[in-house]
């Protein structure tokens, strides 16, 4: 995870871009893939539920509307006390998953703190980061979706904060490697 975390890291050099990585891990070994993550020069993005609302296309269903979702978020946000457990300073952050400029829109109306494009070209993507950019320049915004090693700096060259993928823990090719003993003639 550490090695395929390093590759994708190396294609966004010379770019403001974070790779992260997803919740998709093993059972029972999350941490240590998150960790492996970290090693390769990557960034957690989120380690369980419990660290940031992520607002995603069936919750805006269920609430009716993206505007509705995020304040049914911040409703519950505000009900429960979870300072006490996380410290006085706690504040959540709520990202939305958008896929077109009219729910992008509707988002930054909303107040959301970051935004996740889902399964966008390069150059949809482009399009979306001026428009929200131009809405609100403070927003962070977050690509994900069908990310490999070939079109992540394309990704990354249309000006998200953000890139996460599922395939830095969930899809992380083995190392084939093996420890030989060698005589050494004295």
């Amino acid at each position: 995870m550490a090695s395929i975390t390093g590759r994708f890291v190396e294609r966004l050099k010379g770019t403001d871009c974070r790779i992260l990585d997803t919740r998709k891990t093993t059972p029972g070994q999350r941490l240590l893939e998150k960790r492996a993550v970290v090693h390769g020069g990557g960034s957690n993005h989120r380690i369980g539920l419990y660290d940031m609302v992520l607002i995603k296309d069936n919750h805006i269903a269920a609430a009716g509307s993206i505007t509705q979702a995020v304040e049914l978020a911040r409703e519950y946000l505000e009900s429960i006390d979870c300072r006490e457990q996380f410290g006085p300073e706690t504040s959540f952050q709520v990202e939305v998953e958008v896929t077109d400029k009219a729910e992008l829109e509707e988002a930054i109306k909303a107040g959301v703190d970051r935004l996740l494009l889902d399964n966008q070209t390069p150059e949809a993507l482009k399009a979306l980061v001026v428009h929200a950019r131009e809405l609100n320049p403070k927003v962070k915004l977050e690509a994900s979706g069908n990310v490999t090693l070939e079109n992540v700096a394309a990704i990354a060259a249309s000006g998200v904060d953000f890139i996460s993928s599922g395939a830095l823990t969930h899809s992380a090719p083995t190392a084939d490697f093996s420890m030989r003993v060698v005589s050494k003639a004295l």
